[in-house]
């Protein structure tokens, strides 16, 4: 679901081309990987978490360590629950860039790409064009 959304966002290309999900045992941190763009220049990797709580500066450091292990310059971690102030803060502070993205900005990224969230109905609102009823 994650490597779907980066794609809709213009990450990669098409789903085939641009990314691949990981995320199993001995994944070493990592969960996927993406293009950053359509011709593949760079790559960036990416963490996603499942959680409802917050996820702490451990955990991210974790991450920062499997990018570092992959000469990663940038990734993204994505969870279900929250980030801590000091997980925040500890990404505004590093290199690699790392971009959090926690269960509220997930959502609004879902519903402002389509992705998982269908469009139910479609309202028309009409009005009047009084210049169509003028005399000529």
């Amino acid at each position: 679901m994650v490597v779907k959304l980066l794609v809709k966002m213009g990450y990669g290309g098409s789903i085939k081309d641009a990314g691949q999900a990981m995320g199993r045992s001995g994944d070493e941190g990592i969960d996927g990987i993406i293009k950053e763009d359509k011709l593949g220049l760079d790559v960036i990797y990416i963490q996603a978490k499942r959680w409802q709580g917050s996820v702490g500066r451990p955990e991210v450091q974790k991450f920062v360590g499997a990018l570092h292990g992959q000469r990663a310059k940038k990734g993204v971690f994505i969870t279900t629950g929250a980030f801590t102030k000091d997980a925040e803060q500890y990404v505004s502070t590093i290199d690699p860039k790392v971009v959090l993205i926690d269960g509220n900005r997930l959502v609004d990224l879902m519903i402002d790409y389509n992705l998982g969230v269908p469009i139910v109905d479609v309202y028309e609102i009409k009005k009047i064009d009084s210049d169509f009823f003028l005399e000529e």
